[in-house]
């Protein structure tokens, strides 16, 4: 039988196992290697102190840099410098030797990779793309960069060989799911066709390496793999186009406009099904928004460069076509998930390639004809995608249409007319479907306003004898004052009031001294009249709202006021 002096002597067993069991816990919760959850019986500490916790911090930063900056710039390092061996000449040594050793130098740097895949997961992947890198070096060293070659790409072996090894890297990067493989095994494909040149192996070997990557970005939902395959397939398009430059060949265009414009436009179909056919379309993030960027920016400029030598025919077809297939893809992104950047980069580029193909079949000036009626068209397209950012691109355009006009022109034939009534037309739709527009301002409809005030006085001025400008002015604020009895906005009878003052302006500072006297009276007087007339409607309008609003209001039937 145990005393009390016993018992202190013996602590209890369940007593001891507790105490032990927490000093235990707070061991690991200080070395961040529990994830258990307190009981009541132990509770377990589960935050360090903050001295504690900052020391933790940074020696998990430390273990960052330590054991994967380092690694991977070290992988860096070792790859690049086999790599930049392999370029020597090293004369005197069998052609076949410097491949060899960087072969060799790869097989060991894959059975590393294979050795060390659980233990060191990170630095085997390091090691396996490091391994595939010099791996493809390794046999391009047989066609290139030596004092002699071994193979030759003249011959359907030496191709068969190189597309081999790019499409196993391809192969090995789809086994292994990884966005780091992947990227490298592109861009050795990417090689692989501006190495070859052959012009039906760079257009069909392109389409099949960008479908396979966008397969992989759609699959594996690598988005930002985009950023890298659009500007390199691209740009591999381009080399091709301009004749290889390097090894004595001097820059020239390819001239095949018509399977090169195909190609290009197939490319960027692809392209643009990758960010379409992503898992996740409830809204751009970066990645779709920059895809889409590139995809317009550089796909179209390489388009435009590779149809300029064509026929005017052919390539005001090809860039009609272009225009389709943009706007086509904008349609399809705004139809999919309301698409706002997207629909707004590709509609533009479609409409930019339209701009181009008139610009090349249609001589100026009557090509600002053309261009003002695309103007509304692009003003119809904002309103069918609700797009306000059309509309403001539009504005931009517009303005340039006219500046460019009025730079071209040598004389005025009345396309300046056409212009001011296309600004009128587009304020008026965009007053009437504002609502459709969602827009919270009239700032673009008090724009496009502004515009047409600007060039109707420009036109008429070029159009009428001097002595009838003043005149003519007039007779332009009239008409503004009978559309704002029609459409009954304000806007036009403000045109009109700063239409007469201009006209007003006009006749004091130029009509005294460069009118004939007869027709300077004459514009004193209808001017003068005018003003009065409509100072005078103003008082009566005004008076017959004050008569209004001081009346008092009338009683309902059979009810008299009290």
């Amino acid at each position: 039988m145990a005393d009390g002096r016993g018992q202190s002597q013996h602590p209890d067993l369940t007593d001891a196992v507790q105490a032990l069991e927490r000093r235990v816990a707070r061991l690991e919760a200080q070395l961040a290697l529990a994830t258990a959850s307190p009981t009541a019986e132990a509770p377990i500490a589960t935050a360090a102190p903050m001295g504690e916790a900052t020391e933790l911090s940074e020696r998990d930063f430390e273990f960052e840099v330590g054991q994967n900056w380092l690694a991977s710039v070290g992988i860096l390092v070792l790859a690049s410098g086999v790599g930049f061996t392999l370029l020597l000449p090293f004369p005197g040594v069998p052609s076949w030797l410097p491949s060899a050793a960087g072969g060799l130098i790869a097989v060991a740097l894959a059975a590393l990779a294979a050795r060390w895949h659980q233990t060191f997961a990170l630095v085997a992947g390091y090691f396996r793309g490091a391994a595939m890198a010099l791996c493809y070096c390794a046999v391009l060293r047989l066609f290139f960069f030596g004092a002699e070659h071994a193979l030759s790409l003249q011959t359907a072996a030496g191709e068969a060989l190189l597309i081999a090894v790019a499409a196993a890297n391809v192969a090995g990067a789809v086994y292994r799911r990884s966005a780091w493989l992947m990227a490298i095994a592109l861009v050795t494909g990417f090689v692989t066709l501006v190495a070859i040149g052959a012009p039906w192996t760079v257009m069909g070997g392109l389409a099949l390496l960008l479908t396979a990557g966008a397969w992989a970005v759609v699959s594996y939902e690598w988005p930002w793999l985009q950023l890298l395959l659009i500007p390199a397939g691209y740009v591999t398009f381009l080399l091709w186009l301009v004749n290889r430059p390097w090894q004595g060949r001097a820059v020239a265009l390819q001239s095949r406009p018509v399977a090169g414009a195909v190609a290009l436009l197939l490319y960027a179909l692809i392209n643009a099904a990758a960010s379409y056919r992503r898992r996740t379309p409830d809204g751009e993030d970066a990645a779709t928004i920059l895809s889409a960027l590139l995809n317009c920016g550089i796909g179209y400029g390489t388009f435009l460069l590779a149809t300029s030598t064509a026929p005017a025919g052919l390539f005001g077809s090809a860039h009609a076509a272009a225009a389709a297939v943009f706007l086509g893809i904008g349609l399809a992104f705004w139809q999919s998930e309301t698409s706002r950047v997207s629909t707004f980069l590709y509609a533009m580029t479609g409409y930019l390639a339209l701009s181009v193909a008139l610009a090349r079949l249609v001589s100026a000036p009557n090509l600002f004809i053309w261009l003002s009626g695309e103007s509304l068209l692009v003003v119809a397209t904002a309103l069918w995608f609700r797009s306000k950012m059309i509309v403001l691109g539009n504005f931009f355009i517009y303005v340039a249409i006219v500046l460019a006009y009025v730079l071209v022109a040598q004389r005025e034939t009345g396309i300046s007319i056409g212009l001011g009534i296309v600004a009128l037309l587009t304020a008026r739709i965009l007053g009437w479907q504002a609502q459709r527009l969602e827009l919270k301002t009239e700032m673009m409809r008090n724009a496009y306003l502004i515009s047409a005030f600007v060039v109707f006085p420009y036109a008429l001025y070029h159009l009428v004898p001097r002595a009838w400008v003043p005149v003519s002015w007039v007779a332009m604020a009239v008409a503004y004052y009978g559309m704002n009895l029609v459409v009954r906005s304000p806007k036009y009878r403000w045109m009109g009031h700063f239409t007469l003052l201009l006209t007003a302006l006009y006749t004091i500072v130029v009509g005294i001294f460069q009118l004939a006297p007869a027709y300077r009276i004459a514009s004193f007087l209808v001017l003068g009249t005018v003003l009065l007339v409509v100072s005078l409607i103003f008082t009566m309008v005004r008076a017959r709202r004050r008569e209004a609003s001081a009346a008092p209001p009338k009683s309902p039937v059979g009810v008299s006021p009290v």
